[in-house]
């Protein structure tokens, strides 16, 4: 189980910034993912990027969507996409993606595929890019993990050393990936453990008492309440792990730290909105007092 004080260990030296800070100094995240009828999440992931500390945020969309994302918050950049007839990013988008993930200094720190995304023979391609080929570290979530579930082999090889990689499947998702339905929440600890080490990723496997596992190391959640069973809530997640990446959070470690800011947030709303009332946008408003709870924590 990650400790408060182990999380707080964690945060501590981001809260604190240089007088002389830039934005350049906190990492570019780059999402990709929103389509027509679900461009809420992918939006939800970029400000809760931002509100996670990373410098500059761009998400990735289908044109088609483009205005209603811009709308949704002016502090993250946009960037529009080919999409086919139901709104879609299509498998084309690659030509406008590689140039923005090319490795030189000025370009992308992290990136985040999957929120609002949606299903298609096209998209199944691009995640499957994006996993194999993307240098950076990267979050799946989402219909990503429903794309790489699709793909004949399991996850696609990548070169080595090779990029990181965390998935963040809710139960459902992870069936899917790993072919069969889990149950016990042991079994699923288990079955997270042996596919992490086995596919070289991290997983963090959503539910009562998130479980984040690189198949070396596995800590338990112990924030979160059931009031954050509500569309969105997810995104969020991927959104502040990204943001942590970004500032030069290890993987592993920038996984276990979201997770239970995450679930802070959560407790923090659930206890001034009641769960009944809670929705995802109010985990984002609350992840400020959420980062600076921990400060404390011995």
């Amino acid at each position: 189980m990650s400790s408060p004080a182990d999380i707080a260990a964690l945060i501590r030296p981001l809260l604190d910034r240089p007088a002389d800070s830039h934005k350049g100094d906190f990492g570019r995240a780059l999402l990709v993912g929103g389509s027509r009828g679900m461009s809420g999440a992918i939006s939800l992931a970029g400000k809760a990027a931002l509100r996670s500390g990373a410098g500059l945020v761009t998400l990735a969309v289908a044109s088609d969507s483009l205005a209603t994302v811009a709308a949704f918050e002016p502090s993250y950049m946009t960037i529009g996409l080919p999409h086919d007839e139901a709104g879609r990013i299509t498998a084309s988008a690659q030509l406008t993606l590689e140039p923005l993930l090319a490795s030189a200094a000025s370009s992308v720190t992290a990136i985040a595929c999957g929120p609002g995304l949606g299903r298609s023979d096209d998209l199944t391609h691009l995640v499957a890019w994006l996993f194999a080929q993307c240098d950076k570290p990267a979050v799946f979530d989402a219909d990503a993990l429903n794309a790489l579930a699709k793909l004949d082999g399991g996850l696609p090889k990548r070169p080595m050393p090779a990029a990181p990689r965390i998935l963040t499947p809710h139960p459902g998702e992870f069936a899917r990936l790993v072919g069969r339905r889990i149950e016990d929440r042991t079994q699923q600890r288990q079955a997270a453990e042996q596919f992490a080490a086995a596919g070289d990723v991290i997983v963090v496997l959503k539910g009562t008492g998130t479980i984040v596992t690189d198949g070396r190391q596995t800590f338990i959640n112990d924030t979160g309440n059931p009031g954050m069973a509500t569309g969105g809530t997810g995104d969020v997640l991927t959104g502040v792990i990204t943001g942590l990446l970004c500032q030069g959070l290890a993987p592993l470690d920038a996984a276990r730290v979201a997770v239970h800011v995450h679930g802070r947030a959560g407790d923090l709303a659930a206890g001034s909105l009641g769960q009944i009332s809670l929705i995802a946008s109010d985990l984002i408003d609350l992840l400020p007092l959420a980062f600076l709870s921990c400060r404390s924590d011995r």
